[in-house]
């Protein structure tokens, strides 16, 4: 008699498998130890100590502080399971931080969050998890792992509000195999929170994280100059045809379709950030059209689709170019199996460097891959 799957899609009970869950001491991640404790499965909570201990006891609303390493700890000792830190800082600052400063140098507008999940949660992390002799890695990641003709595919979390698939686009075929993401089908936080309660978990009001972990205030300027002295020099903002309109306190201070805080006043036509020339060390406006982007150029391609991206000259697709902005049409054309151009059918304004690409099934929650944009208009 064959044994049906478990609830991790394991042929043998919750009891004899192995799940790490990654804690970060928020409410998410707490909910998922608590759930498949609760089922039986053998569960080992580990929470990662990305930056200074000492500096971050005193930053609220950072996702790896010291208050929520304490947090993920309380949790693991109420429920009774195995609780483990792990000091991930060297790895933290090479594969995420200093790219991260390197980044808004040279004019383009990064997101850690998505490196951090590819280099150090993913992929460290997830070596560890099996280390363990873990069967597989939970987490608390709104979004969702279904089976499908070819293996596990990547969907969308059921709550468009918390849907995470744009910044988890870079999960590779093999991760995908060992993670699960038990939250994803939930419609909604405040099902979250009602877990949080039904367990007694002491995070259960705990506010969400908003800012990237590693800069608690928002003030993405202030810790590039403390990573790299001198970022801040000064320069000139000039318009599309070079003309100068005035001075900027250094590029790192401006993103790509900014408006608010030029300085420039006094002119008829509202004027945008279009460009960041860093070499030049100038701030280049121009009027709002100028932002409209059809063709996105982008590498470092991961690719989920079924079949090899080079399979086709054009593929249809919904693409994201903004965490905050809902996919759109577009085609997506291979150059080789690492870089492709995607052109959106509407053409989209303020369309960074640095920022992800994220590409869908079109009329689908199906995660397809997505791509590093790395040139500008």
């Amino acid at each position: 008699m064959t044994q049906e799957l478990n609830s991790l899609g394991f042929a043998k009970p919750p009891a004899e498998t192995r799940v790490l869950v990654a804690m970060s001491g928020g409410v998410d991640s707490s909910v998922v130890a608590a759930l498949l404790h609760e089922q039986g499965y053998d569960v080992i909570g580990v929470t990662l100590q990305l930056y200074d201990h000492g500096a971050a006891l005193a930053k609220k609303g950072a996702c790896c502080a010291g208050r929520d390493i304490h947090d993920a700890r309380r949790v693991a000792e109420d429920l009774g399971f195995p609780h483990y830190v792990l000091d991930y800082e060297n790895i933290f600052k090479d594969a995420v931080i200093d790219e991260f400063a390197d980044s808004y140098l040279a004019g383009a507008t990064p997101v850690p969050c998505i490196r951090c999940n590819e280099r150090v949660k993913f992929r460290d992390l997830l070596e560890t998890a099996k280390d363990l002799e873990a069967d597989c890695m939970a987490t608390g990641h709104y979004i969702q792992r279904m089976q499908g003709d070819h293996g596990p595919e990547l969907h969308a979390g059921a709550d468009p509000q918390r849907d995470q698939s744009y910044f988890l686009f870079s999960t590779t075929p093999g991760q995908l195999d060992y993670l699960r993401f038990p939250l994803g089908h939930l419609s909604s936080k405040a099902e979250t929170r009602a877990l949080a309660q039904k367990y007694g978990l002491m995070v259960a009001d705990k506010p969400d994280s908003q800012d990237i972990c590693f800069v608690p205030d928002g003030n993405y300027a202030a810790v590039i100059e403390k990573l790299r002295p001198n970022a801040a020099d000064p320069g000139e903002i000039v318009d599309m045809q070079g003309n100068v309109l005035g001075t900027h306190r250094g590029v790192i201070h401006y993103t790509i379709g900014q408006r608010r805080g030029l300085g420039i006043g006094g002119l008829d036509t509202p004027l945008y950030v279009v460009k960041l020339d860093p070499d030049a060390r100038q701030v280049v406006v121009g009027p709002k059209d100028a932002l409209a982007t059809r063709r996105v150029p982008i590498r470092e391609l991961n690719w989920l689709g079924d079949g090899k991206i080079t399979d086709r000259a054009e593929w249809e697709v919904s693409a994201k170019v903004r965490s905050t902005r809902p996919p759109r049409p577009a085609i997506l054309r291979a150059i080789s199996e690492t870089e492709a151009e995607v052109e959106l059918l509407t053409p989209e304004e303020g369309v960074s460097p640095g920022q992800a690409c994220v590409l869908y099934q079109p009329d689908s929650s199906r995660v397809l891959g997505g791509g590093w944009i790395w040139r500008g208009n």
